[in-house]
């Protein structure tokens, strides 16, 4: 279990998962900070470019049906069932879907957009946040 505390999250320790606690705690640690630096450069890159007419995005893919991603969640298993469960869209993202993104990104018709974070993650995030 993890404790929410908004984009980060820290394991719920108990005697049973201490093991995992110390192991899980670097792991959220590791991804939530890497995940806000990533959101951070690129609005802060964006500030600081765009006097030069240099735009600056980026995509948050999530989840997307990748070879790794077949590898590591096995179609029916009830854990990759459960990651499903939570895309509104109801399918895993594609490959091609993250294509699409970058292909806007990078064509004129993206050209007053900077400092962004795209989301292609069939409505994934909407969810956990609350309204």
């Amino acid at each position: 279990d993890c404790i929410d505390l908004g984009t980060s999250a820290i394991p719920k320790p108990n005697s049973t998962n201490s093991t995992m606690v110390s192991q899980f705690r670097t792991s959220c640690i590791a991804y939530a900070s890497s995940k806000a630096a990533l959101i951070g450069l690129t609005r802060v890159a964006a500030l600081e470019l765009g006097a030069y007419g240099i735009t600056l995005n980026a995509i948050g893919p999530d989840p997307i049906e990748t070879e790794l991603f077949k590898q590591a969640n096995p179609k029916g298993a009830p854990e990759t069932e459960q990651i499903l469960k939570n895309v509104p869209v109801q399918r895993f993202g594609q490959p091609e879907d993250i294509a699409h993104a970058c292909d806007f990104f990078l064509s004129e018709k993206s050209g007053f957009i900077t400092g962004q974070i795209l989301y292609v993650c069939g409505g994934m995030t909407v969810g956990l946040n609350p309204i």
